[in-house]
């Protein structure tokens, strides 16, 4: 048999809640991701907190609150003191989003769940990776090698990929497949056929519109309630998806020369800006080959103001704004406290970003959709609030007039506010959407696949989905629900003899090195299976064409060799003649993962072989 494989969701399942599990792999304990919420519910730490002295390594996945807010109270409260991996990126911003955090809730209550020194202490653990680097895990750990891949969503979010005698554990949970202006897309369509596939059904229900189309929504709002005197107020993350933000409102304001002031208000937001500076490397191509060409920094910001406290913005001159504040639920920080400042004013719009914690939380025994709990607001708004379900050209539109607490009300407290702002939600959260998600399951073609992070509602629908379409081993655990995923393949391990090896002929393919060999199965003295050299002539094989060929590749390299070329079909029409297209094999669940073939048709002339031959130039003969 393959590695072990276990999965044990700790929070995160059949919900939005933050993330977090426990995976096993031949008795090596993962925890993957380690997320709390706003709300700092420790409720949700219970089934952590029963494991956390048995962790061997702690993977993060992305710098929010949700994927890592919970790591300062496990390493000082859980008994959690496992050596801890990332991505420079997610260590750099998920450290100020935990200093935002502990600020932001240190200016209004006692906040003692977790300090400055606990955070600091908790990130000094951390092992900084590059994407695609592999390391090689020691102790217990010997055999496993764990790699950070592009995942888009965040600024270093990341798809781990855990490696156990030739077995892939794949962990993508929360990716973005589209290209963004700040980050590439995933590189999860790069693997195919891993032992194991952790996923979340997150956004299974929902498809997205163009990102142009959903651009000119964002900036006709906003210039809309401008003009008409209003004040715009974005609550956003700490240093995640407000890194787009920034981005599209700067790119807007320079294309429409608007001069209405803009401001990015958290305790750390001059120390972001200062770090995402120097993580250029980290982000979308383009942004990297400009910065090369030009020297030109993309955040060195020309129309949006820094702020590290209220009182700036308090004293900034009087007019139209936009103000980005931190925190994106509102639970707490600036936005929260901006919020009851302008709730009350018609021409005010509240435009929120992420659905995540706070906008329609669905309630399956009611069927409504509720607002997030608010009591923290002071002045206090009224519970089980109504959301319209009316959209206009902009979004779905919060009737403000559902939110005026009552006159019979009133008596409950003595600081009371009527929510008379617009409250607008569209999607930036940067996440594939449900299409997207179907299709990349699709070709990754996992042999096992676990769902998690998404409501019960969208887990059971891309449960049926994969199971259907995917592969017939699909599973979605309940929380503290252990399941074995156990790959059904064979495994052994063989030692390659001295004398076998030194009549192999290798060929170099990319990175690596590949060759046929013809070997009988012995055993060494040691009592290990070893492949040793043939007794007799090896049998002949058929030449085989190694490689995977991508037709827009092939598209750009017939074009530097003067042919004319375009797609037509989903074929390449080369020249006037010659046409080439791929096959797979549709009777195998899952592109990529049957045979496939390279058709090429045209008649026998001179542009048919030298197109033939350039074919063939694209793989390797072995």
């Amino acid at each position: 048999m393959g590695a072990s494989v276990q999965v044990k969701p700790l929070c995160g399942v059949y919900n939005e809640n933050p993330l977090s599990y426990l995976v096993s792999i031949d008795g090596f304990n993962f925890l993957i991701d380690c997320g709390w919420n706003d709300h700092f519910d420790s409720s949700l730490l219970q089934p952590l907190s029963r494991v956390a002295s048995t962790i061997d390594a702690v993977l993060l996945s992305h710098p929010d609150t949700l994927h890592l807010g919970a790591l300062p109270y496990a390493m000082e409260q859980l008994g959690l003191s496992a050596p801890v991996y990332s991505t420079e990126p997610v260590y750099r911003m998920g450290l100020l989003t935990m200093y935002d955090q502990f600020l932001s809730r240190k200016q209004v209550s006692e906040f003692d769940l977790f300090t400055l020194d606990g955070i600091d202490s908790a990130f000094q653990r951390v092992t900084r990776l590059t994407y695609s680097q592999n390391h090689h895990l020691s102790g217990k750990g010997e055999g496993i090698v764990i790699a950070p891949h592009v995942a888009g969503h965040l600024l270093g979010g990341t798809i781990w990929k855990i490696t156990k005698d030739g077995e892939d554990v794949i962990y993508a949970v929360d990716f973005n497949h589209r290209k963004e202006r700040h980050l590439n897309g995933t590189v999860l369509g790069s693997f195919v056929r891993p032992a194991v596939l952790i996923t979340g059904a997150y956004n299974a229900l929902n498809n997205q519109p163009y990102r142009r189309q959903k651009d000119k929504e964002f900036g006709d709002i906003l210039k809309k309630t401008l003009r008409a005197g209003g004040n715009v107020l974005l609550p956003v993350d700490t240093a995640g998806r407000i890194l787009e933000l920034i981005l599209m409102l700067e790119s807007y304001w320079a294309d429409e020369n608007l001069n209405y002031p803009i401001y990015f208000l958290t305790y750390v937001a001059s120390s972001t800006i200062d770090y995402v500076k120097s993580f250029l490397e980290w982000m979308s191509d383009s942004i990297a080959k400009s910065f090369e060409q030009t020297r030109d920094n993309i955040f060195l910001l020309k129309n949006i103001t820094l702020l590290v406290n209220k009182a700036d913005l308090d004293n900034a001159p009087e007019g139209p704004k936009v103000v980005l504040a931190s925190m994106a639920s509102l639970e707490a920080g600036f936005s929260h406290d901006i919020f009851v400042d302008w709730g009350n004013n018609v021409k005010n719009l509240v435009l929120f970003t992420e659905r995540g914690q706070w906008l329609l939380q669905k309630m399956e025994d009611t069927k409504m959709y509720l607002l997030m709990d608010l009591s923290l607001l002071q002045p206090v708004l009224p519970q089980c609030f109504p959301v319209a379900s009316e959209w206009d050209d902009f979004g779905e539109v919060i009737n403000p007039d559902d939110y005026v607490i009552k006159e019979e009300d009133m008596d409950q407290t003595a600081n009371n506010v009527q929510v008379r702002c617009l409250l607008v939600y569209m999607d930036f959260e940067g996440r594939s959407d449900g299409r997207s998600i179907k299709n990349i399951l699709s070709h990754v073609a996992p042999l096992k696949l676990v769902l998690v992070h998404g409501s019960a509602e969208a887990t059971d629908h891309l449960k049926q989905h994969c199971l259907k379409n995917v592969c017939p081993h699909v599973y979605a655990p309940q929380i503290e629900e252990t399941i074995d995923v156990t790959s059904d393949l064979c495994a052994y391990k063989v030692q390659l003899s001295e004398k076998l090896m030194s009549n192999v002929l290798f060929k170099k393919l990319g990175e690596y090195e590949i060759a046929w060999v013809d070997a009988e199965v012995g055993k060494t003295e040691n009592d290990m299976l070893s492949l040793l050299p043939i007794s007799g002539a090896p049998c002949p094989h058929k030449s085989v064409l190694v490689g995977d060929l991508k037709l827009a590749d092939f598209k750009q390299f017939l074009s530097t060799k003067g042919i004319p070329v375009e797609f037509a079909g989903g074929a390449l029409r080369c020249g006037e003649y010659v046409t080439v297209r791929k096959v797979g094999d549709a009777t195998q669940k899952g592109a990529g993962s049957g045979t496939q073939q390279i058709i090429i048709e045209g008649p026998l002339c001179e542009d048919y072989y030298k197109i033939r031959d350039y074919l063939s130039s694209q793989f390797y003969l072995l």
